[in-house]
């Protein structure tokens, strides 16, 4: 018997504990279930276990598991982008994913905003943001990604949501939580300087297997989990 669902369960719980510590509402975050890498037959047993958002990092391997659980009557599934962007797959990107969250250049959320379907709705997209300033690492250093965010709020057929991070490699324990919180200061600074509409820049994709109780706890509305529902990939 497959080890998914009470995966999930025991993700779902530690959810609900750490919103518990932190005062909030466990409404306010939203599992998405990294399945990068493993068999449609995986994201339908979690799908079944009532598991509705799935991150995916490579657009030829997304493409048709989205075709095949949609043609197993699992059509109202939420798909996310979490991998690097490339100009030559925005297209894809853009007509398959309901969210996108690795967005770091004004250049690529043109391209979506131009290439999303008309009869779909806009495209929710986050700034990723390089919190160590790291070269060899996607994303916006904090003191710019105000900027891009206010260029990309401009743009039509895409929703500008909030932030996404990565890890910050580090010995130091206490570093995931002071770099979560960080980035919902920042989260907080972009609202308040008025560049974005306030009520729907409100996302913090952040918080993964190993640390994603710490970043609710920060105050992530999104974590992505892979390995603690799936196990170690192929």
């Amino acid at each position: 018997m497959s080890e998914i669902p009470q995966r999930l369960a025991d993700i779902r719980r530690k959810i609900d504990g750490a919103c518990h510590r932190a005062g909030r509402m466990p409404a306010t975050v939203q599992l998405i279930a990294v399945s990068k890498g493993f068999e449609p037959d995986r994201l339908l047993e979690a799908a079944a276990a009532s598991q509705r958002d799935f991150g995916e990092s490579y657009v030829q391997e997304a493409i048709p598991k989205i075709a095949a659980l949609q043609a197993l009557g699992h059509g109202g599934l939420a798909w996310h982008f979490i991998g690097g962007i490339q100009t030559n797959k925005t297209r894809a990107i853009a007509t398959h994913f309901d969210w996108v969250h690795s967005v770091d250049r004004l250049d690529i959320a043109e391209r979506l905003a131009a290439q999303r379907p008309p009869e779909l709705p806009p495209l929710n997209v986050c700034v990723q943001v390089n919190l160590a300033a790291q070269p060899d690492r996607a994303g916006r250093a904090p003191e710019v990604a105000a900027s891009l965010c206010t260029e990309i709020a401009q743009l039509p057929r895409l929703v500008l949501r909030g932030l996404m991070t990565l890890p910050v490699p580090s010995n130091d324990p206490d570093a995931p939580r002071a770099a979560f919180r960080a980035m919902r200061g920042l989260l907080m600074h972009i609202r308040h300087i008025g560049a974005v509409d306030a009520h729907r820049f409100d996302t913090l994709s952040m918080g993964m297997s190993d640390d994603f109780e710490i970043a609710v706890e920060e105050g992530a509305t999104l974590v992505r989990v892979g390995t603690a529902i799936f196990g170690r990939r192929p």
